[in-house]
């Protein structure tokens, strides 16, 4: 409860607190900058930035992150610059959980706040972490597969890459549902990774159909770019059209299309565009010396073709984009 009347008062502002000439540069690193996961994340600091800006508080918004969502090294020098530069704050989703907490623990040393948004890191230095319960997200994949199953047949799992704590979560919660609740379900495989991108995804999809595609039932993705690598192989191998049930997590152009066609059977959904949108609230809250909490959770659900056109699933579903992106 303390976290949604934290969110509350972010979202009406905290006019006549400071002064008006208050003024910072917010640098916000994703993991990546391809996908439109992240340009929703975007889309939703643009937003906080707009909404502040009427309230007299300046705030630049430094978008700069990988291109790919496997460059550790890329996103270990992007905070480093921004360390030189002295920015006010760091907004992060650390691609990797333990590769990326010697650069946020030596921005925090230098008096640069960060706030971790999306996927975790190891450390306590962060001032708050923003995020989907991803561990939940997991169950209600596995929940949500095992029932359209009934219980019973062969299943696959495909990982993202090691060391992304939001995804490890995920199939973690799914593994977990999928033992204690589904007995009658054989997992046939749980251990590959699709990789960084859509077409590593499609390529280490095809194999697992090659191998398993005649006896599989359902398939679990744990993001975006597996999710679609994964439509796309089904449709190859003519396993899709509810042949073979998928459910993916994050919604995306694609695999929307492939939701309303009837390849996708359901959509684990975030909201990136209020975790955007409360990273910078929450990092401008520090800035003024406010307390904030440790730990915000912005929500999940299941996205189906009977919900997908729903009012509360339009800022999910159809980010408005285009209203904050130029």
């Amino acid at each position: 409860m303390k976290n949604i009347l934290f969110a509350l008062s972010l979202a009406v502002g905290g006019a006549g607190i400071m002064p008006a000439a208050e003024a910072y540069k917010i640098a916000v690193i994703p993991k990546g900058t391809t996908h439109e996961f992240w340009k929703s994340i975007n889309a939703g600091a643009v937003k906080a930035q707009q909404e502040l800006k009427a309230e007299g508080v300046t705030v630049q918004i430094i978008w700069k992150g990988p291109l790919k969502e496997d460059d550790r090294e890329q996103q270990i020098q992007v905070v480093e610059n921004f360390i030189s530069q002295r920015v006010s704050g760091i907004l992060i989703a650390p691609l990797d959980k333990r590769g990326l907490v010697a650069p946020i623990e030596t921005a925090v040393r230098g008096k640069i706040p960060v706030v971790v948004i999306d996927s975790g890191v190891e450390s306590k230095a962060p001032a708050s972490f923003i995020a989907t319960d991803n561990l939940e997200g997991g169950r209600i994949a596995g929940r949500e597969l095992g029932k359209a199953l009934g219980g019973k047949g062969n299943v696959i799992m495909l990982r993202l890459q090691v060391g992304s704590a939001s995804t490890e979560e995920r199939e973690q919660g799914f593994l977990e549902v999928m033992k204690k609740d589904f007995p009658g379900i054989k997992l046939l495989s749980t251990d590959q990774h699709a990789g960084a991108t859509r077409d590593t995804a499609k390529r280490v999809s095809e194999n697992l159909l090659n191998r398993f595609g005649r006896q599989l039932n359902g398939v679990f993705c744990s993001n975006e770019s597996s999710s679609a690598g994964m439509l796309l192989a089904l449709r190859d191998a003519g396993l899709a059209g509810g042949k073979v049930k998928l459910v993916a997590f994050d919604s995306g152009e694609m695999i929307n299309a492939g939701l309303l066609a009837g390849d996708v059977h359901g959509l684990v959904v975030q909201n990136p565009l209020r975790m955007g949108y409360l990273g910078v609230k929450t990092m401008v809250a520090i800035l003024r010396g406010q307390k904030v909490p440790p730990v915000i959770d912005t929500g999940v659900g299941f996205v189906t073709k009977a919900n997908f056109h729903s009012p509360e699933m339009a800022d999910i579903v159809h980010p408005p984009l285009d209203k904050y992106l130029k």
